[in-house]
């Protein structure tokens, strides 16, 4: 990541987490939200005071793929960052559950191969950053979650590899912390992280990007 780099953090619930919508300047304090994206956010600002670094949370509560995609030219293209990072999928799988209305794996990975598409055609220099979508077994999540996510997962590393993006790997991250304590205590509900899932999250980001 290059002094003077604007870094774009997209997703759904778990990268909104509560960010304002009435300022949107980068750095901001309330518009980086309250998870993952403003911890990782302060620990770059930090470390690295001189180098000018102008970061965005653009992450939208309830987004599946398609959603994403649907906004992708003014919440990613239209803002020319130089580093994207993208966590996108539980909902494609929550949705479907929940109110018949998620996205099949095979369109997930259509829509999302568009997504990358575009942006390599608009954005060429962009570094992609895609993360590992991830739930635990707990609260809303049910077993019969788990091999639909999984397939997901499996879409990410693939596309990570196809378009030369750093993958980052968050179920794997939560699937070592459940080692030292359960699963309440890094989500809510199996999919939306406490403030101990958010800084794991956040240093899983740090350690893989930088």
């Amino acid at each position: 990541m290059q002094a003077g780099s604007t870094v774009l953090f997209q997703g759904d619930s778990i990268t909104d987490c509560g960010r304002g919508r009435n300022d949107d300047a980068p750095n901001s304090l309330g518009a980086l939200g309250q998870g993952y994206p403003k911890m990782a956010a302060g620990r770059l600002l930090k470390e690295r005071p001189g180098d000018a670094l102008k970061i965005l949370n653009r992450g939208v509560g309830g987004n599946r793929i398609v959603d994403l995609y649907a906004r992708w030219k003014s919440d990613a293209i239209n803002l020319a960052p130089d580093l994207i990072s993208i966590l996108i999928g539980v909902n494609d799988t929550w949705h479907e559950f929940g109110s018949q209305n998620g996205v099949e794996v095979d369109r997930y990975e259509t829509v999302y191969r568009m997504l990358l598409d575009l942006t390599k055609e608009r954005l060429p220099d962009a570094k992609l950053v895609l993360c590992e979508p991830f739930v635990l077994l707990f609260g809303a999540v049910t077993a019969e979650w788990l091999d639909e996510m999984a397939a997901r997962r499996d879409v990410v590393r693939r596309l990570a590899e196809g378009y030369e993006a750093t993958f980052v790997p968050f179920q794997s991250a939560f699937d070592e912390a459940l080692k030292s304590a359960g699963p309440d205590y890094w989500t809510r509900d199996g999919v939306h992280p406490t403030v101990a899932g958010h800084c794991l999250m956040a240093d899983t980001w740090l350690n893989t990007v930088c």
